[in-house]
């Protein structure tokens, strides 16, 4: 008799897992729950015990499989331990089951990740939808997830711009930027980055996971007894760069200016000190005290390196970031930034002084070592950074940040998690990685909206959510229509909501004036006779 479990997996599949599936379900089968015993120090083989040979065999007609031969005996301790006995055992060491138990374990704590797959759409009137093929068919989505915060990828000029430069240069650079990769793009693109956050010079990376990890990797190990002070909520990229440093390092709280403050004071001023820290954190949407943080190292003898990659091309008059948005781009030593979100391409930079960034340039093995972005890039990006430093650009910025108040208000209306934060980022807290993988799944193939669970590594275990990032081109009755189907994935998964602050307030504010009429007169309010819009035609 054919078993109507194990029927359904490939041999492969069998011989790779049969020791989890034993462990983990021999206790509901009424034929194996019938040899399962231990002894103090060792479990039995799962294929061992089995009441019936196991056969090499396959039927193609009944889509039936059984695996072959036994497997050694399953020692109950860790993974790296069961591996080094058996490599012992067989003189070598079981890679591809070593790979599988690593790869298990991320999907038993539900951080394993399942790419979507997702075109989204560039041509006129079609951005924010997306064409998605998860489900082995095509269907149409609206995007929601996406870092791409003012539409520059899909903007006519850059798409042109990068047709342009494709047709007389080709598709590839040709090499490092030393041996036949350096074009006068590149230079133009440095010197524009550079005068727009006001420093003297700029350096090109292939991403800005490159240029934050060899910028910091290279000072660090540079500056003679550097020390290096990190915010407790910094990138990857940032991280990795100080780690293999192998400098000293010093952890301060997220955007806690006291305790950076107090580790500053252990160390002697005149000792070579980094503090590096971001503007926009990622994931929360805080944004940090800038200034603060910018004079009390220059007050301990510190240089500064700030990430803005969350923030350049939103924030500002010209789109420098929050720095520019604060007046403090004077104050900012070395700021790293990103082509590939708000400017719509691919890519990172650092810009600072002409002696520091010809430094990186002559030291980074990150820059040195690979080859760099090909033209086509380098005139998107800077097509894209001339229109955000433009009219058109500041235009896109306060629709923006009309759209994120509109669909903020709108989900804390309905009593939704989300969670307070004064930038573009819209995190909604969920705290279960199943959980939210559930609600991104059914918001996808039930209503066709993409947003992305965020789940360990990129938070922490326990902060797991969904991160929104609406754009100038997400339109009210778009915004609407999630909510609403929100909702019904919510009451599906039985979850709780909160109770409204403000549950009569007007989505585009929650205070006492009303935010749009002042500043968008012409616009109607998502709520049905909007009071605070009705007080003021009143008035």
């Amino acid at each position: 008799m054919q078993c109507p479990f194990l029927n359904r997996f490939g041999a492969n599949y069998l011989r790779n897992y049969a020791d989890i599936l034993y462990q983990s379900y021999g206790i509901f089968c009424p034929v194996i729950s019938k040899t399962i015993h231990t002894t103090n120090e060792k479990k039995l083989s799962p294929l061992s015990s089995l009441p019936f040979s196991v056969k090499s065999t396959r039927s193609y007609s009944t889509k039936s499989y059984s695996v072959d031969t036994s497997l050694a005996d399953y020692d109950v301790r860790s993974d790296n331990d069961n591996a080094i006995d058996t490599a012992k055992e067989n003189s070598t060491f079981p890679y591809e089951k070593f790979f599988n138990e690593q790869i298990l374990k991320k999907k038993k704590d539900h951080s394993y990740r399942v790419f979507k797959r997702v075109n989204r759409l560039a041509g006129d009137g079609l951005f924010p939808h997306a064409l998605e093929y998860s489900s082995q068919s095509e269907r149409p989505i609206t995007v929601w997830c996406a870092n791409d915060y003012l539409g520059m990828s899909a903007h006519p000029n850059v798409k042109n711009a990068v047709k342009e430069a494709l047709d007389i240069h080709g598709s590839g650079a040709g090499g490092t930027r030393n041996i036949a990769g350096n074009s006068l793009h590149h230079e133009r693109l440095e010197r524009k980055l550079a005068d727009l956050h006001q420093k003297e010079a700029a350096l090109l990376f292939t991403s800005c996971f490159v240029a934050n990890d060899s910028t910091l990797f290279t000072l660090a190990k540079l500056l003679p007894n550097c020390h290096i002070f990190s915010d407790s909520g910094n990138h990857a990229s940032m991280i990795q760069g100080i780690r293999n440093s192998g400098v000293r390092k010093h952890i301060f709280r997220h955007n806690d200016v006291n305790h950076l403050r107090v580790l500053l004071q252990q160390v002697d001023k005149v000792t070579p000190k980094i503090v590096a820290f971001e503007t926009v954190h990622s994931m929360t949407g805080a944004i940090c005290p800038l200034e603060e943080l910018l004079d009390i190292a220059h007050e301990y003898g510190a240089i500064t390196f700030i990430d803005e990659v969350h923030a350049v091309g939103l924030y500002g008059d010209h789109g420098a970031g929050v720095g520019e948005r604060d007046g403090v781009l004077s104050k900012m030593d070395i700021i790293s930034g990103t082509l590939g979100k708000a400017f719509g391409n691919i890519g990172g930079y650092i810009a600072g002084s002409s002696a520091l960034i010809d430094m990186v340039r002559s030291y980074a093995a990150g820059f040195i070592f690979t080859t760099s972005l090909p033209p086509t890039v380098v005139c998107g990006a800077l097509e894209a950074i001339n229109i955000l430093a433009s009219e058109e650009g500041r235009q896109l910025r306060s629709l923006h940040q009309r759209n994120v108040s509109y669909l903020k208000n709108l989900l804390l209306r309905e009593g939704f998690p989300v969670e307070d934060t004064p930038s573009h980022i819209i995190p909604i807290k969920i705290g279960d990685p199943l959980i939210c993988t559930q609600i991104s799944n059914m918001l996808m193939e039930k209503f066709g909206h993409y947003i992305q669970s965020i789940n360990y590594p990129t938070v922490a275990r326990g902060q797991e959510k969904l991160r929104l990032a609406p754009t100038p081109f997400h339109t009210f009755e778009m915004m609407n229509a999630l909510v609403t189907d929100l909702k019904k994935v919510w009451d599906k998964l039985e979850l709780s909501t909160n109770v409204p602050l403000t549950p009569n307030g007007c989505m585009f504010c929650s205070t006492e004036s009303c935010w749009h009429q002042d500043n968008c007169p012409d616009l109607e309010c998502g709520i049905p006779n909007c009071p605070r819009l009705e007080l003021s035609v009143a008035a």
